[in-house]
């Protein structure tokens, strides 16, 4: 699954945690002196306006981008030279970080949009209180704006979107060849053909969105819990408890924890039953497939009996999903309430302006998703796991000597294994 794309999987991912650490610490201990001397914000910089919240590309955040960059794609060099897996280097290793790097990005504009979110509300309600005058150019400022910076995030985006497409499909194909190389020894394992023409995609898919989900949530908590702390500085009580250093950011915890337990506890039938349904599904189709060709096969009474087997496990699952569902539903709904009566008494009595309010719940929604990530997307762990152990069924037939075998359609490793003429072997008709 992962070592016909990455180079040395395990080495190359915990390589890149450390990697993440020590950048990071470097960030932090020498980053305000390395920016007297490598900083391109003097040049880059926006100018900041008084009265207005920082620019995006303030010289502070210049730097910020630079040494994120630059630090992202210094980890790429020495994989080059180190990686037993070069046909898929530029994928694999470039291209990772790259949207990881994208990632990144959008989590820093989710943090100044929840600057300006505050100051564009509180402008709004010094307008309709009549404290100060607010001009129509003031107003419009404002947008222009922020107006700028979505431009620039939607480019960033549709470039991300095609080059995750792609990314994807290389993935695909490489695990598709990889275990193709290996067909002879995988190809009785029931529901083969599958196996290799879904699961593969299935996979690469789910996995690189669940790995990007946990990157932006690690990325969020870093960005936004100091900001949830600093709003929380600003809500002087709670109801039922009075006051509490930092309640927002306990709050989001405990909603998170809470959540990811219930669920868990709720949910914990499912991977199995997924997992049965693929069989039940992939024998029901092995029989259709060899009806097409052979007229003893597919009688009435074998189908009947498969289609019951399949009938049963979705019944199952139909059953337990239910109750998932009312555990799930229920609290995910109840739970975007938390921070509305949380703010209730300093609502009630005045004590913070709207665009702060505004600001809280945008900054602890952030922090809400970013720790409740196992919540979210638990149904897409459950699909996860069952493709998992049908793929993981699929390698223990694979010799694991930790030799990377053919993993693509023109690697001469493959094409060896034609046991066929090429002249005698079908011809494919271009789509």
């Amino acid at each position: 699954m992962f070592r016909s794309f990455f180079p040395n999987p395990r080495v190359f991912f915990l390589s890149a945690v450390a990697w993440t650490a020590l950048a990071m610490l470097v960030w932090f201990i020498l980053g305000p002196t390395l920016e007297q001397f490598l900083s391109l914000g003097p040049w880059l910089a926006q100018p900041t306006i008084e009265g207005q919240p920082p620019p995006f590309f303030d010289t502070h955040k210049v730097w910020l981008y630079q040494y994120v960059i630059v630090s992202g794609y210094l980890f790429c060099v020495p994989w080059y030279f180190l990686n037993d897996n070069k046909r898929w280097y530029w994928w694999s290793v470039v291209g990772t970080v790259t949207i990881i790097e994208v990632v990144y990005f959008n989590v820093q504009v989710s943090a100044w949009l929840n600057d300006w979110y505050g100051s564009f509300y509180d402008l709004i309600q010094t307008a309709l209180d009549k404290t100060k005058p607010v001009t129509f150019d003031d107003y419009m400022g404002q947008i222009y704006t922020v107006a700028i910076v979505f431009a620039v995030n939607i480019f960033v985006l549709v470039i991300n979107a095609f080059l995750n497409a792609h990314y994807l499909f290389r993935w695909r194909r490489a695990m598709t060849f990889y275990y193709m190389a290996n067909w002879q020894q995988v190809r009785t394992i029931e529901g083969a053909a599958q196996r290799i023409q879904e699961d593969t995609q299935n996979f690469s898919s789910i996995v690189e969105g669940l790995g990007l989900d946990i990157v932006s949530s690690f990325m969020t908590l870093i960005v936004f819990l100091p900001i949830l702390w600093g709003l929380s500085d600003q809500i002087p009580a709670y109801p039922w408890i009075g006051p509490v250093p930092g309640g927002l950011v306990w709050l989001a915890l405990f909603s998170a924890v809470f959540g990811t337990l219930l669920f868990a506890v709720a949910g914990v039938k499912l991977p199995g039953l997924n997992f049965a349904n693929q069989r039940v599904e992939a024998a029901f189709r092995k029989e259709l497939v060899y009806a097409e060709d052979h007229p003893d096969r597919g009688q009435p009474v074998t189908v009947r009996d498969l289609f019951k087997n399949v009938q049963r496990n979705y019944f199952r699952i139909y059953f337990h999903y239910t109750y998932f569902n009312v555990i799930r539903y229920a609290y995910i709904n109840s739970s975007q309430f938390f921070p509305y009566v949380a703010l209730g008494p300093s609502v009630v009595g005045g004590v913070i302006t709207f665009g702060i309010f505004q600001r809280v719940l945008q900054a602890f929604g952030q922090v809400t998703d970013s720790f409740r990530f196992l919540m979210n997307s638990w149904t897409t762990i459950i699909n996860l796991i069952s493709i998992y152990q049908r793929l993981r069924g699929f390698e223990k037939q694979i010799p694991n000597d930790g030799k990377v075998f053919a993993n693509d359609y023109d690697d001469p490793r493959y094409l060896d294994t034609q046991t066929l003429p090429v002249e005698a072997a079908p011809t494919v008709v271009r789509e």
